[in-house]
């Protein structure tokens, strides 16, 4: 698998990462599943003239899914990417999360961790203002499409709606999950980034991997009386990866109308 120098190439890997997952019955295949449509839905958001400045986006889209691929190529390799992606990849071998905890802790690793560097290599410096409506767009689209899996996660989970029983508020914490990391936490970290001279980013860069991995852990292991809901909710999961992988592809999408509308929503705080 090679790194992609355009959006149309993110895709090519992308697919090539989600057979190689089916194939093998590997659980991370989900989250490279939804990754895939929010690329998608954001290729065709260049198209039609949804954000200001096309370029910078498919610039910015390229620079994020590299930091995916080379996790994805270095854990391949039997090389060790970074904390929060390891956790990621070790969950794809345990049969006990939830979809929706594999979904989340890739988010996490990919949205906490990797956009606010893809983020400040996209627009360095003074430069990285003029990024924030583009990545307020790109944001839109990625809640979107987090909302619209979670619909359909249902049709191979069927009990997933327990977890709002038991406190977890399935839906509505997914796509403030989603929110408030892209929105907030990585947007944050793009401006330390932005003041921060590059040759001081690697300690920077493995000290909030270090803490983003923490939110992963937390995402697996909820503690004692969460986790024996998930585990009924996990009893009744669909576990023909390869078929859920299918199912999640197929789900349905929302148009650039309803995305359009939901840019200046409020912005969650942590």
């Amino acid at each position: 698998m090679g790194i992609s120098r355009g959006i149309d190439g993110v895709l090519e890997d992308l697919d090539d990462v989600i057979a190689r997952a089916a194939d093998a019955g590997d659980a991370c295949g989900y989250f490279a599943v939804l990754y895939r449509k929010v690329t998608a839905k954001v290729a065709e958001g260049l198209e039609a003239g949804f954000f200001d400045d096309a370029q910078l986006i498919e610039r910015l889209d390229v620079l994020f899914a590299d930091l995916y691929l080379e996790a994805v190529a270095a854990r391949d390799a039997g090389e060790r990417p970074s904390d929060s992606w390891a956790l990621t990849f070790a969950a794809g071998d345990r049969r006990r999360p939830l979809i929706l905890q594999h979904l989340l802790v890739g988010i996490n690793a990919h949205i906490n961790l990797d956009l606010g560097v893809a983020t400040a290599r996209c627009a360095p410096g003074p430069q990285l203002p003029e990024l924030r409506r583009d990545y307020d767009r790109v944001n839109a689209v990625l809640a979107a499409m987090i909302a619209s899996v979670q619909r359909d996660l249902l049709r191979v989970s069927p009990w997933l709606g327990l977890l709002d029983r038991i406190g977890a508020r399935t839906q509505t914490e997914v796509i403030r999950f989603s929110i408030v990391a892209a929105r907030a936490g990585a947007w944050a970290f793009a401006e330390q980034l932005a003041e921060t001279p590059t040759s001081r980013w690697h300690p920077v860069i493995a000290e909030r991997d270090r803490r983003v991995a923490r939110v992963g852990e937390r995402v697996l292991h909820p503690g004692a009386w969460m986790s024996a809901g998930l585990l009924v909710v996990r009893a009744r999961e669909r576990s023909d990866v390869a078929a859920n992988m299918e199912l999640l592809l197929g789900a349905a999408e929302p148009s650039f109308a309803a995305i359009g509308s939901a840019v200046d929503a409020p912005t969650f705080e942590p």
